[in-house]
């Protein structure tokens, strides 16, 4: 990957077990503060997610020094509670959360042609768990999300066990390319095909746009494969509100046939109105914007 950060999650088995006897037991709440204590020795020991997360709030956003100081920690302690959330969530803790949708009639008009489409989402909020909230409405539909294993094997294949189940499939980035015969097999069979479009594999093809006021690298696949399909194209994501609330975003693309660039440039300027609102919740904790090259 584009990072030393490797996309795997820290932990182990043992440790998901007694935080999910901790959650079971005691709740969300005490969940959340025991999670402050957590971010706190995490932040102590490490220097260059620390350094890269204060550049993004410094550089990208305009904050203060002091702000994007603060800002460092409070980033992470979000995406702890998402990481809580999506855990909480998938043991069956649904009923405990809320969600509103902005646009979401744009996945509606989708899913009425029966003939597939693609939704781009990022590593912003938690679009991961937003399937739990769509069950009742699209019973029915098939939805396919392209990933890396994000998880480490032995923790992934518990949380499979005992998750509940849902309408929501994971297709593997395979170094043989077979993922495309199945992103292709999930489109024609007019379900919705998933992709975070913000982050690339080392090695891999990328096209270069610009994002919060300066220059940066996507993976060219997204992009590539929605301005040669001729099928719609939704931007797509879950943010995290107050408390136990989220907010659903789906916005149509408008763009050119064959023109990945537009695609990419569309993506990009939605991507920016998110993290306007909800500055807190980027969570690529590496150097994006090859901040340390240029200094």
């Amino acid at each position: 990957m584009a990072t030393e950060w490797d996309g795997k999650s820290r932990g182990t088995v043992v440790g998901y077990q007694i935080f999910i006897f901790f959650l079971r037991t005691f709740g969300l709440r005490p969940a959340y503060f025991i999670l402050r204590f957590v971010i706190f020795y995490f932040v102590l020991f490490s220097p260059r997610s620390n350094r890269d997360t204060y550049t993004y709030f410094k550089k990208r956003h305009g904050f203060s020094t002091f702000k994007s100081l603060i800002s460092v920690y409070r980033g992470y302690l979000m995406f702890g509670r998402t990481i809580t959330d999506k855990i909480a969530i998938s043991i069956g803790f649904r009923e405990k959360f809320t969600y509103t949708h902005n646009g979401i009639e744009n996945i509606d008009n989708v899913l009425k042609k029966k003939k597939g489409g693609i939704l781009i989402s990022g590593h912003v909020g938690n679009f991961e768990i937003s399937h739990y909230f769509f069950e009742n409405r699209y019973s029915d539909s098939k939805i396919s999300m392209v990933t890396t294993m994000a998880e480490h094997q032995s923790i992934q294949e518990y949380m499979d066990r005992i998750s509940v189940k849902s309408h929501l499939d994971f297709i593997l980035i395979k170094g043989d390319m077979s993922h495309i015969f199945e992103i292709h097999n999930a489109i024609d069979s007019g379900g919705l095909v998933v992709f975070t479009g913000d982050r690339y594999m080392e090695g891999g093809k990328v096209l270069t746009e610009k994002f919060m006021g300066e220059s940066a690298d996507f993976p060219i696949g997204p992009y590539l494969l929605a301005s040669r399909l001729n099928l719609p194209v939704l931007f797509v994501y879950f943010m995290k509100g107050e408390k136990r609330h989220y907010d659903l975003y789906a916005s149509a693309a408008k763009f050119k046939a064959r023109d990945a660039q537009g695609v990419l440039k569309e993506y990009t300027e939605s991507m920016e109105g998110i993290l306007k609102k909800y500055p807190l919740q980027w969570f690529n904790y590496y150097d994006f914007w090859k901040d340390r090259e240029q200094s």
